[in-house]
């Protein structure tokens, strides 16, 4: 097997997915433009499956089990919207899902993932947790581990976004994707580089959880856990299979603190009436804070995803209008 997936496996990925995803819209808002002095393409992966881009890479994974691997199921450890991509494909497969999620994972997150049919086992929100009740499940139950980024299938599938967000706009100047494990940033960088070569791609994460920024600084992976960023889908250590991909096709790993965020997702809404959730709004509170440092005019953000406590927006909404 390759180092790492080509352009040739995202494209593959995309043809055994593309009936089973929706084409997610890419919108723009002229008042946003104006705020950035940018051309933004925002890449809507909120409207997707399952409310985001996770469902790519999974399906890619799962369309690619052989039917005695799919007889035993499948299994992975995730804080929700992995977990809820992977028992979304399972039920569409026909396949059994069991699923570890932390039990800080946001409460939307885990009915989602109930209601699509999966088995739940909680654990405390540790990575250590999280693996070794992976490591049980799979003891017990013969299940095949889907890894929710170190994967190269769902790398290959979550390359499949930006590829579509090529295809609709044409040549960018730069890319913005968040980045957790890593698995969309990846799949971003080999899309984009694949599609449009001279593209500047940027990895941005919040500055309570900047394990990638850290990593990407200092040439090795550096771990550490990150409870306390609204960001719940970004407090993952970045990839091992990733990592290397990142380091040699992202231009820059750019982080914003908290409040930033929070304004974000204030100004999606208002300005855009899109709901995002707080992992998706990074990329655009990125891109305003550190607007000298990414290059050019014309500038694609991919929201992934829009699955979000609706109790958790309301109270941080009204914080951030009252401090105005």
């Amino acid at each position: 097997m390759a180092n790492e997936p080509t352009f040739e496996d995202i494209l593959q990925a995309y043809g055994r997915i593309n009936s089973y995803i929706h084409k997610t819209h890419v919108l723009t808002s002229r008042s946003l433009d104006q705020l950035c002095s940018a051309n933004i393409f925002f890449k809507c992966e909120n409207f997707q499956k399952t409310g985001s881009f996770k469902i790519r890479g999974v399906t890619n994974a799962v369309l690619m089990l052989s039917p005695q691997e799919a007889a035993k199921g499948v299994a992975t450890h995730s804080s929700g919207n992995h977990a809820a991509a992977l028992a979304f494909a399972a039920r569409m497969r026909g396949i059994k899902a069991y699923i570890v999620m932390p039990r800080s994972a946001p409460p939307v997150k885990r009915e989602a993932v109930i209601g699509y049919g999966a088995e739940v086992f909680f654990s405390e929100p540790t990575m250590e947790a999280r693996e070794e009740g992976l490591k049980k499940i799979l003891e017990k139950t013969g299940a095949v581990p889907i890894h929710p980024f170190d994967d190269f299938r769902i790398i290959s599938g979550q390359g499949s976004a930006a590829l579509e967000l090529c295809e609709s706009v044409g040549k960018l100047d730069a890319v913005l994707a968040p980045v957790g494990g890593g698995g969309l940033l990846s799949g971003t960088a080999i899309a984009v580089s694949g599609t449009s070569p001279g593209t500047k791609i940027f990895g941005v994460e919040p500055t309570a959880a900047d394990d990638a920024a850290r990593s990407f600084r200092a040439g090795r992976i550096i771990r550490g856990t990150y409870p306390h960023t609204i960001a719940d889908g970004l407090r993952t250590n970045i990839g091992s299979l990733t990592f290397p991909i990142i380091q040699q096709r992202v231009t820059n790993i750019l982080t914003v603190p908290e409040e930033e965020i929070i304004e974000a997702i204030r100004l999606v809404l208002e300005r855009m009436k899109v709901v995002i959730e707080p992992s998706a709004a990074v990329a655009f509170a990125v891109l305003v804070r550190h607007r000298s440092k990414i290059p050019g005019k014309k500038i694609g953000i991919i929201f992934s995803g829009g699955n979000i406590d609706t109790s958790l927006l309301i109270n941080r909404l009204r914080t951030s209008c009252s401090k105005q």
